[in-house]
């Protein structure tokens, strides 16, 4: 018994559907060229657009033509002090350091009276060109510690039975003298010694002597008549200010 084979026309082979020359038709084989223009004509079209924007639109910022950009403001930091302290005083008299031993030398036969070494020698000078001229000028307490200074203002304070404002008025509180430095020296005519350490010694001949002429040796009264601190006027006591550290030490605040 034999078999038909029956075959419809979508069973024939595609190629043998169009004719059998295996060639695939026209309409096919134009598809790629217009997928290839289209992308062109795109092409194109995005370049005109690069070049329009490159000819037309407007630049860009610069750095030169950037409006500068302000600072900002420095932050606030703690105000620096540029004022000094003020000096410390007790009783209207101003502290001072003690000299340092070394830098003391004496100025008397028996060296129970130093001053430092840069007022010594212009002492001596000036005791000699005063005694020169008839004036004997008696040195009479220079350089003083703590100790002796506390001394002189607590022990004298309670024998007269002073109270601090009246003991400071002719005498220092310990620490606040001047003879601490070495630079001060009190000073008395040695012809009248009962003038010694009294208001009275602005009537010597010693005491006018040293007014004409003890500023050429550097020295200078140091409480006179209505000086700044209140203290009484004390024509004895003189002090050197003729080195830069004499002056810082009596006259910087």
């Amino acid at each position: 018994m034999g078999f038909v084979v029956v075959m419809s026309v979508n069973d024939i082979p595609e190629a043998r559907r169009d004719g059998g020359s295996g060639v695939i038709s026209d309409a096919r084989s134009k598809r790629p060229w217009g997928v290839i223009i289209a992308v062109a004509i795109a092409l194109l079209g995005t370049s005109l657009l690069a070049a329009w924007r490159f000819m037309y639109a407007p630049p860009s910022p610069t750095l030169s033509s950037m409006s500068p950009v302000p600072p900002l403001p420095a932050p606030m930091g703690p105000t620096i002090q540029t004022e000094l302290p003020p000096e410390p005083t007790l009783l209207g008299h101003r502290a001072y350091a003690e000299a340092d031993p070394t830098t003391l030398v004496p100025i008397t036969a028996d060296g129970q009276i130093q001053l430092h070494e840069a007022a010594a020698e212009p002492f001596l000078a000036m005791v000699a060109a005063a005694r020169r001229e008839g004036i004997h000028l008696a040195a009479l307490s220079g350089y003083r510690s703590q100790e002796e200074q506390r001394r002189l203002f607590f022990d004298i304070k309670a024998d007269r039975g002073q109270t601090a404002l009246d003991r400071a008025e002719v005498s220092a509180p310990p620490g606040y003298s001047e003879h601490h430095t070495g630079y001060a020296i009190d000073i008395g005519d040695a012809q009248q010694p009962q003038t010694h350490l009294d208001p009275t010694f602005a009537n010597t001949p010693a005491y006018d002597w040293l007014v004409n002429n003890a500023a050429h040796y550097g020295f200078e009264l140091s409480f006179p008549p209505d000086n700044d601190q209140d203290i009484a006027f004390e024509p004895w006591h003189w002090r050197f200010v003729g080195n830069q550290d004499s002056l810082e030490t009596f006259y910087q605040q």
